[in-house]
């Protein structure tokens, strides 16, 4: 069941989402070589809890930490550790989000460790791009297929591959709710978008093929041809006056 939002209840998504993007921005400022996934973690926790917010996706479905942290060929779900040191050309995913008042905000983004290669910048560029475009799609009265066919078209396009087995999401009092929203599709298809949606756009996009395989630790996703992979994603609310990314500083 997809849950509508009233807009005192997309205010108090705000603030989940507010402190979500305070939390990635700190985050993402600390990638630089020789900086360990765990110490990025925590300066992700040390804020959250600051805010008198929650790390939601800590513990969710036994994850084990604040932050998603994946590097190059990892696509999602990198569990942080103090022995995955950050190294020089690397292409960091962080996903992390905040629960507080009752509600949950998330995003993602990707950062370069120092200077990464022209191929990654290209790929990272077109992810975010691609997630904007989507964005634009987050209309009351389109479907859910014209944010996936717009990301895929953008991104297919410039000769990269979308991931289709993992998908953005809707979101509110539970961080992961109704509908899917997939980063592929076809336009004028899927469920119909309406005032008081609220949902998580988040391309994953590969620099090879599509394809993608979890590591023997349960979580972490890795391209099956090693090459790298893009996330970025924002929390989005569906309104009279468009689609407002709540994550958005």
């Amino acid at each position: 069941m997809i849950v509508l939002k009233t807009d005192r209840e997309i205010s108090l998504m705000r603030e989940a989402c507010r402190v979500s993007a305070e939390a990635l921005k700190l985050a993402g400022r600390a990638v630089q070589p020789g900086v360990t996934t765990a110490e990025i973690d925590k300066i992700a926790y040390d804020y959250i809890v600051s805010q008198g917010a929650q790390p939601n996706f800590l513990h969710l479905y036994d994850f084990p930490a604040t932050a998603c942290i994946s590097i190059n060929d990892e696509v999602i779900h990198g569990i942080p550790s103090k022995s995955r040191v950050i190294k020089e050309g690397d292409l960091v995913s962080i996903d992390l989000g905040a629960k507080i008042n009752g509600y949950n905000g998330d995003n993602a983004a990707t950062f370069a460790s120092g200077r990464i290669s022209p191929e990654a910048k290209r790929l990272s560029d077109t992810t975010r791009e691609s997630l904007y475009i989507g964005i634009k799609k987050a209309v009351a009265g389109g479907r859910i297929g014209d944010i996936g066919s717009a990301i895929s078209s953008y991104c297919e396009e410039r000769g990269y591959s979308v991931v289709r087995e993992f998908t953005g999401h809707g979101i509110g009092t539970k961080l992961h709710e109704e509908p899917s929203v997939p980063n592929y599709g076809i336009s004028g298809r899927g469920v119909r978008l309406v005032l008081g949606m609220t949902i998580a756009i988040e391309p994953m996009i590969n620099q090879g093929r599509a394809q993608v395989k979890t590591l023997s630790d349960g979580w972490t996703v890795r391209t099956v041809d090693g090459k790298l992979s893009a996330h970025f994603e924002h929390t989005v609310a569906i309104t009279q006056d468009g689609p407002v990314i709540l994550t958005e500083l």
